[in-house]
């Protein structure tokens, strides 16, 4: 990768002998936790439990309870497991039981014959030729939120919310073919938000070996959000699929390939939209609420993206336009390699198999960290710094299994180019015409349930930019 003090800068930044920014992370505790502390600080946040020595390492186990669990944290290991064999494929059991009362058997934890089937009906929807279309959501949420900021100049807003509401209607417009509401797109946010509040995803039933057919118990509040958000998505289904000449969207292209084929009854079409709703929503939202966060503390970066953008002559950006934005993109992309939406990618073993001279017994739990593999200093020169230019045209591309924000693999998500596109575009469209400048005195502390988010709220100030 190239050093970014070789890359020629614009006149307007001239601070490229700066040091490069370090955004926020956790503190790394000095040793390996204990199990019983491990589960209580994974409880409140799964950043925190990695100590300073594991970012470097390239494959460890330990016993958990009475779950053997791998790290994968080389491009090596991360190819043994998620590439070269099925015998990882399937999602670990503390995984399932988390998601399966957002997504059913949804692809997200379907395993087997029914996930390849429902892939294969699904993938084909997703697919980048279809980017061009589906890009005209992102354009017009983009250009609505920059008109509803207009009133809010000089006030304070919620920047992750005001971006999970607008990745909410995005997706939304993309799966079901029309716009939430306003009031509908907060509840979404406001569910989901709960949710993962509430959520346990270290299922001690699951780690101390007993069988998966043992019923998970949910609390209340688990329950009850789970409940609005499949309220909203399942309604929005059952009135596409009571409509067949309707406007077209993923949904509708989901119930035309098949109701018979590949089990997609509607109980199933609901399962696969909620996938796609969740997984398009809830990641990008939180990649955009981390961008500004990062502009506003990068004068240096903040200066060139304006000026990036600012060539579009104040115009909403478009698909058109990915190849003229390499720097939003970069922006983007090294955004997504310090903060990945899902930093963890859990597999369980299905037989024995020997990696990295470990013994890996059937049941046992392999974890992708891209947390880890993301700052891991063998792959990465200065991997806690912010540098865009590692991902501009030109420079050295990562080793391959190194970057990996969106899984890998059999199993790599299927929204990809999706969500970076709507990435790209959303900041493009708003940075010409506004910058966020985070409240004095707020810590932003990097935090990670089922989605790694900058904190519960991200409270920012609406400036007007003047050219």
């Amino acid at each position: 990768m190239r050093d970014p003090e070789t890359q020629a800068e614009p006149a307007t930044a001239p601070a490229a002998a700066l040091a490069p920014y370090v955004p926020p992370y956790p503190p790394r505790p000095d040793k390996e936790l204990s199990p019983l502390k491990l589960l209580a600080e994974a409880r409140k946040n799964l950043l925190t439990i990695w100590p300073a020595q594991a970012f470097s390492m390239n494959f460890s186990g330990r016993v958990l309870f009475r779950r053997a669990v791998f790290i994968c944290n080389s491009p090596i290991t991360v190819r043994k497991v998620f590439i070269d064999t099925d015998n990882f494929h399937a999602k670990a059991p503390q995984l399932r039981h988390a998601l399966v009362p957002l997504v059913g058997d949804g692809l997200f934890v379907s395993t087997g014959e029914l996930w390849k089937n429902r892939r294969a009906q699904i993938a084909p929807l997703a697919h980048i030729s279809q980017l061009p279309e589906l890009s005209r959501s992102m354009t017009s949420a983009a250009q609505a939120r920059g008109d509803a900021w207009e009133a809010k100049v000089g006030q304070e807003i919620d920047a992750l919310a005001e971006m999970a509401e607008m990745g909410a209607t995005v997706i939304c417009s993309a799966v079901f073919g029309s716009g939430l509401g306003a009031k509908a797109a907060r509840t979404v946010v406001k569910s989901f938000t709960e949710y993962q509040a509430a959520i346990d995803q270290f299922d001690i039933i699951s780690l101390l070996g007993l069988p998966d057919f043992i019923p998970r118990r949910q609390n209340g509040r688990v329950q009850k959000a789970a409940k609005q958000l499949r309220e909203i998505i399942d309604g929005l289904v059952r009135n596409i699929l009571a409509d067949p000449g309707g406007e077209g969207s993923l949904a509708r292209a989901m119930a035309a390939g098949g109701m018979d084929r590949a089990g997609m009854d509607e109980a199933a079409i609901c399962n696969e939209a909620a996938v796609l709703f969740m997984a398009g929503y809830e990641t990008t939202a939180t990649t955009m609420a981390w961008v500004w966060f990062i502009l506003s503390q990068d004068p240096q970066t903040e200066a060139r993206l304006h000026a990036e953008v600012d060539a579009l002559g104040g115009r909403p950006a478009t698909h058109a336009d990915m190849a003229d934005l390499p720097f939003t993109r970069a922006v983007a992309e090294e955004t997504l390699r310090l903060y990945p939406p899902i930093p963890l990618q859990v597999r369980e073993a299905r037989s024995p198999q020997r990696i990295s001279s470990h013994d890996v017994p059937a049941g046992a739990v392999m974890i992708l960290v891209a947390w880890l593999l993301h700052r891991n200093p063998k792959y990465w020169k200065d991997p806690d710094a912010f540098i865009p230019d590692r991902f501009m045209p030109g420079a050295a591309p990562p080793e391959r299994y190194s970057y990996v924000p969106f899984s890998i693999g059999p199993r790599v998500c299927l929204g990809a180019a999706f969500g970076i596109t709507e990435v790209v575009l959303c900041i493009a469209t708003l940075a010409q015409r506004y910058r966020l400048t985070l409240k004095p005195g707020w810590e932003v502390v990097p935090t990670c349930r089922l989605s790694l988010r900058p904190g519960d709220r991200l409270p920012m100030r609406v400036e007007a930019r003047t050219r």
